[in-house]
């Protein structure tokens, strides 16, 4: 192929009038029409200075746009990097810089914030919504049919940044062959075909909305009605339409909060797939009480895009996340790298062909946490069964994932730290119905002085995207810490998660 990734997902629907989108306030866009405008957007990123290797940062809201803008960088040999929309100008600019992005494309209405950023990095600015832009109406005026640029599978297809515990965000390096198997992987694992229509309410900025649900679809020729966020009135209203979901936990536990969703409104769906977050074993049983269906649960990450999934056909565990995909290889270990025997809990390791290139301008830390044998060390703590079954039991990197979304405590901390009055901090993820997890703030005041709590949300509010914010504030007068001095969350989980 002259360019596996584009020739795979997108070049087989040129000229195709079969459905690809449906819009929910009205209309279809088309495999056809969507290859077409995927071609006139390559055009104009090329009039922004953008060249086959270049990074493309997009931070805009979900729109049909930016989906084809993701197919156009396919088709140029552009690296697609989706940003958060939620992330402040603060939190951007660090993305933008350490990628090296020669263009950033943002929403219109924070042109004042992010223009700036852009100019910064040395990067030029583009405005793309649902309404239109500078990017759009610069590729309205441009051809439907652009030279596909010729790649390798090795080639980088996309970068997604992801943070460890140091606060610092990782360029998580994708390539072509990484999104092109797993797709592949899932969409016969999961028995999708051109038939199936797809509820997509995810965000596209993140794994799940973008290479799981939609690069799945687009393997299996099938459609998604393209619902711009979270709306239970349009997931209820689209239902009877559609063959099935992909969510975070989230969506079930809402769905369930409406009496309108029953066995008889789901009576075409053939599946429900929730990933993102763990989902609680008491919506699983309320959901299969409720419509008689049983949702499948599968567990990936931004470095692998997904690993394991329980079975489309055989018995879907709850608590667990399934087992290995077919070729992904999964292993159990001790902290040296030895594998435990089934049954004993460890670090999660996988090794395939969807495990990701490395990060970004970070030999260090990739050597870190990919093994010379091409294991790559997950950082979740987990435990296989003899039947195989994975169960994820723990996160050794103190992650929070709260609706879906991943929150790394040491950022926050590092904005708290920083506020008059606060000597240290300690951020943890406490059980919340909805939303699985969310953040609470431990503060420790400096000596003879108070805290001052509602400045110190103010200043979160301004320096953290929404979904980061801490949604619980306690002040103690000292953190918990073991005899090396370091600071036991395990002690404040045990204290604050009820």
């Amino acid at each position: 192929m002259k360019n596996p990734l584009y020739d795979t997902m997108f070049g087989p629907y040129t000229g195709k009038d079969t459905p690809f989108l449906h819009l929910p306030e009205g209309g279809v866009i088309t495999h056809g029409s969507f290859v077409c405008r995927a071609a006139q957007l390559a055009h104009a990123l090329v009039g922004y200075g953008v060249k086959t290797g270049d990074r493309v940062a997009v931070q805009v809201g979900k729109c049909t746009d930016m989906l084809a803008l993701y197919a156009g960088c396919a088709q140029m040999g552009a690296i697609f990097l989706p940003l958060n929309t939620a992330y402040t100008a603060a939190e951007l600019s660090y993305f933008v810089e350490d990628s090296g992005a020669t263009l950033l494309v943002g929403d219109p209405a924070r042109t004042d914030e992010l223009a700036p950023v852009a100019q910064a990095a040395g990067a030029a600015f583009a405005t793309l919504d649902a309404n239109g832009g500078s990017l759009s109406d610069r590729a309205d005026q441009q051809s439907a049919n652009f030279e596909t640029v010729a790649r390798s599978e090795d080639d980088l297809a996309a970068f997604l940044y992801t943070s460890g515990t140091t606060g610092r965000s990782k360029g998580a390096m994708l390539s072509q062959k990484n999104l092109i198997r797993n797709a592949a992987t899932l969409t016969d694992l999961w028995q999708f075909t051109n038939k199936d229509v797809l509820l997509h309410a995810l965000p596209i900025f993140h794994t799940h909305g973008l290479f799981v649900a939609t690069n799945v679809m687009l393997m299996a020729g099938g459609s998604m009605v393209f619902i711009p966020k979270l709306d239970i009135d349009q997931l209820i209203e689209w239902m009877p339409q559609a063959t099935s979901m992909m969510g975070v936990p989230t969506f079930y536990t809402r769905l369930l909060d409406d009496p309108r969703f029953d066995a008889e409104l789901s009576k075409n769906m053939r599946l429900f797939i929730s990933g993102s977050a763990p989902l609680l074993a008491d919506t699983h049983v309320a959901f299969e009480q409720r419509t008689g269906h049983r949702i499948l649960e599968r567990y990936g990450m931004t470095e692998t895009n997904m690993n394991t999934s329980n079975p489309y056909d055989g018995e879907r565990r709850a608590g667990t996340v399934g087992l290995p995909l077919p070729d992904v290889e999964l292993r159990v270990s001790d902290a040296n790298g030895t594998e435990l025997p089934r049954g004993e809990t460890g670090v999660v390791e996988v090794r395939g062909p969807n495990v990701f290139q490395g990060y970004w301008n970070m030999p260090e830390k990739t050597k870190e946490e990919l093994r010379e044998d091409g294991f790559f060390i997950t950082g979740d703590l987990g435990v296989q069964d003899d039947a195989g079954y994975v169960t994820i039991v723990g996160r050794g990197k103190d992650l929070i994932i709260s609706g879906g979304y991943n929150i790394y405590p040491k950022e926050l901390e590092l904005v708290l730290d920083e506020q008059a009055g606060v000597l240290e901090s300690a951020v943890i993820g406490i059980p919340h119905d909805d939303l699985g997890e969310v953040p609470l703030a431990v503060l420790v005041p400096q000596a003879g002085m108070e805290i001052d709590l509602d400045a110190v949300k103010s200043t979160a509010e301004t320096a953290l995207a929404r979904f980061k914010q801490p949604r619980e504030y306690r002040v103690v007068d000292a953190l918990p810490r073991n005899t090396m001095g370091k600071v036991q969350k395990v002690t404040l989980r045990a204290e604050y998660g009820a």
